[in-house]
């Protein structure tokens, strides 16, 4: 009887062991399948395909490794919806993903998403725009200050250091245009007293109709008196749907090219603006490289290895001068198609 005993307790033990070793193989380091969310601002814009498809290169460049990946895609479809975006967040962790790679459209309402994502044991990567927390394993994104102060040093060449400008804002709460637009107006303030800023205080909004709307009413008392020109020198826009929606304005009011202009991200409208003179400058990003490295990063992480905590994916500004070489020209028309089967 004591030797069944003592066999029963022996194999109790065993298997206990047996499974605190499964556990340990399931830990930092080694789980066998990884489920990484990848969390847009917004779901439209020519900007966020380019970050899926750099997702997506990365998860088929990590199982071409033997690595059981799979990424998750799924955002609000409009960048003024918190809610939503943070909905998605909390419905990752109540799944139980690996990671959650995310681009916050809102620097403060995302930081408790986040906060709880850690508690979780589901550690995030930060893409595209800051956070105001440091509870992330690392932030990947283009230097957007600094993109901003590249944005206002091409506007500047092209006036010949002097004039008056406006810049329409994109919208409140998000840190990348935020970073972009001060980086604007602290190079022209910091190297340029001869150009003055004529409006810096108007919000195009979320969306391209908003930012229509936004951009009609901030050029409508600046037009000359007899409508065909404008009495300000130059115009900048600090992302994608606000520098499309100020030249359809431009466009539709006759008064494309008539002023300098630089907006900040690319589109088939944009580079077509750029090609026709109506657009001099476009400060661009590497959304693909951003959403590579962003995928890249967080299994880095996973697999118990060291990242850096600030990671810089560049920006470039393309003109009308230099649009057709090989690197503004890779970056002006990104082959987000090719990733995405579209």
């Amino acid at each position: 009887m004591r030797k069944f005993i003592g066999l029963i307790v022996l194999v109790s033990v065993a298997g206990l062991l047996l499974l605190v070793g499964c556990k340990q193989k399931q830990g930092a380091g080694g789980v066998r399948k990884y489920r990484i969310a990848v969390i847009p601002k917004g779901t439209t814009h020519v900007f966020w395909k380019s970050i899926h498809a750099g997702a997506i290169k990365a998860e088929q460049e990590l199982k071409g490794q033997g690595i059981d990946v799979e990424v998750i895609w799924k955002g609000p479809l409009k960048e003024d919806d918190r809610e939503s975006q943070i909905r998605v967040v909390e419905d990752f962790i109540t799944s139980g993903v690996t990671g959650i790679v995310l681009a916050p459209l809102d620097d403060s309402a995302l930081r408790n998403p986040v906060r709880d994502a850690v508690r979780n044991d589901i550690p995030v990567v930060i893409i595209d725009s800051g956070l105001q927390s440091d509870k992330y394993a690392s932030f990947v994104a283009t230097d957007n200050y600094i993109g901003g102060r590249k944005g206002g040093e091409r506007l500047a060449e092209i006036l010949g250091g002097k004039g008056k400008v406006v810049m329409l804002r994109y919208q409140e709460g998000s840190a990348s245009t935020m970073n972009r637009e001060q980086g604007f107006l602290d190079v022209l303030k910091e190297k340029y007293p001869d150009i003055e800023v004529v409006s810096a205080n108007q919000y195009g909004g979320a969306t391209t109709e908003s930012a229509m709307q936004a951009g009609e009413n901030l050029l409508a008392p600046l037009r000359t008196p007899d409508g065909s020109g404008l009495t300000i020198d130059g115009i900048f826009c600090p992302n994608e749907s606000t520098a499309f929606a100020m030249l359809r304005v431009l466009e539709d009011s006759g008064l494309a090219g008539k002023v300098k202009y630089v907006g900040f991200d690319s589109s088939d409208r944009l580079v077509k603006g750029l090609e026709n003179g109506f657009i001099h400058g476009l400060v661009l990003q590497d959304p693909i490289n951003m959403g590579y490295l962003g995928v890249k990063t967080m299994m880095t992480h996973l697999r118990g290895e060291q990242v850096d905590k600030r990671i810089d994916t560049g920006s470039a500004v393309a003109t009308p001068e230099n649009m057709n070489d090989p690197e503004i020209s890779k970056l002006l028309n990104p082959d987000y198609k090719k990733w995405l089967n579209e």
